[in-house]
């Protein structure tokens, strides 16, 4: 259950990661942080939204 839960939230924050590198205009190491950093909260939030509503 945990294994699955990480591996979730690992493809959100790649995925998510990957999209901010790609809209960002330039790539100096404070902007990749705070993108991270978001990511991981999005990563986060679609996990427990989708498993709210999938009722796990």
């Amino acid at each position: 259950m945990l294994g699955s839960l990480t591996a979730e939230i690992l493809v959100w924050q790649v995925s998510l990661s990957a999209l901010w590198l790609v809209l960002i205009s330039r790539l100096e190491p404070l902007e990749v942080f705070a993108g991270l950093g978001c990511a991981l909260l999005g990563a986060v939030a679609a996990v427990a939204a989708r498993r709210a509503v999938s009722g796990w």
